[in-house]
């Protein structure tokens, strides 16, 4: 596990959950990109590490370098790879199998937060037939159920498979014993995040489809759902349309307010390490592949979900445990870059100080 040992998923399988089960644990800090983007794959090489978890954006991160990096190692003793932290887009999802597991380890792509305790919605390796960007099943003595977002019904009730589609948000219908029962000191706050939106379910706050088989499939958080003109759009359908993109290694998306819309949509996106060098040395014309993008939206979706602004940049403002910092990102995109508020967590700050220039210069366009 190369997560943050002060995240959930870093002390509960960096630290007790190894030891609990008397396996050794190899722990990792500092950048996986330094000296070279082959730095995990020469330590599960030098060590034979048989699973490896990591999060969606690292993964699209290494993707940005290729096939070449991990084919320099011997990756043969890796069983089981994991994903955890956000959903993981169907591309990256198939690099992670067929080129760093060699179309042989079992993809665990796990679903839960630091308040469920542990994984709530998970296939089990060599068990569960997994599905690129579906976090499979409920885990044992979990009740998910799938409710309307605006009146609260049950639209697929827990173990119930429906014969189309389900679309909704998610909840939970019954505790389990890893739960978080209140928020120390504020059990009002508790009460009201995670109860009191759709009373008798616990709420985590995401988005969800429900296939005809049953697999639960992450949409994003619900707070990440854009109104754009009355279209509910989510942001990590936007993402996805963008990374389909061979271009695009990496994207994230987030609403800004706009007079005419409510909201308008500002993608940013990051590049392979190839077609950024194509780009700075003036061999592609980065108005036509902003053009190029916004038609990638437009077909995956609709003409309704077609992005206002595409900034394409080097990196994006990621916390030491991998995860992408939207907040920063949508107070740049508002033109906020007074109140960012907290960046302690940021694994390097001079990405949002480069974000703030592009920004800018992106406007006076």
């Amino acid at each position: 596990c190369v997560a943050d040992a002060g995240w959930i998923t870093g002390h509960s399988y960096i630290v007790y959950g190894p030891l609990l089960n008397g396996m050794s644990t190899f722990m990792f800090e500092s950048t996986p990109m330094y000296p070279d983007a082959g730095r995990y794959w020469d330590m599960v090489e030098r060590h034979k590490i048989t699973q490896f978890y990591t999060a969606p954006t690292a993964i699209r991160s290494l993707m940005r370098f290729g096939d070449e990096p991990p084919s320099k190692y011997d990756t043969s003793s890796l069983r089981v790879l994991g994903t955890v932290g956000e959903p993981i887009n169907p591309e990256a999802w198939r690099w992670y199998y067929e080129v760093i597991g060699k179309s042989k380890c079992t993809i665990v792509d796990t679903y839960w937060q630091t308040e469920t305790g542990g994984h709530v919605v998970t296939n089990i390796p060599n068990t569960i037939p997994a599905k690129p960007g579906s976090c499979t099943l409920p885990f044992y003595g979990i009740e998910a159920v799938v409710l309307d977002a605006q009146t609260g019904k049950e639209l697929a009730k827990a173990g119930e498979v429906t014969e189309e589609d389900v679309n909704g948000v998610l909840a939970f219908a019954q505790p389990w014993p890893g739960m978080a029962r209140t928020c120390l000191g504020d059990h009002g706050r508790y009460l009201a995040t995670y109860m009191a939106p759709y009373p008798g379910y616990y709420f985590p706050g995401d988005g969800c489809r429900k296939d005809k088989d049953g697999y639960i499939w992450i949409t994003g958080r619900v707070d990440d759902v854009l109104n754009v003109s009355g279209h509910r759009i989510g942001t990590a359908e936007v993402e996805s349309a963008l990374v389909a993109k061979s271009a695009v290694a990496q994207a994230a998306v987030v609403g800004f307010p706009h007079e005419i819309k409510g909201q308008g949509i500002c993608c940013y996106a990051t590049l392979t390490v190839e077609e950024t060098e194509l780009l700075n040395a003036g061999k592609t014309d980065i108005d036509a592949m902003r053009k190029e993008l916004r038609m990638a939206v437009r077909t995956a979706i609709g003409p309704f979900a077609t992005p206002d602004m595409i900034l394409i940049t080097p990196a994006l403002p990621m916390t030491r445990s991998g995860k992408i910092m939207r907040r920063i990102l949508r107070k740049i995109a508002s033109g906020e870059e007074d109140t960012l508020g907290d960046t302690s967590t940021l694994a390097d700050p001079s990405v949002v100080d480069d974000l703030i220039l592009k920004m800018r210069e992106f406007r006076k366009k």
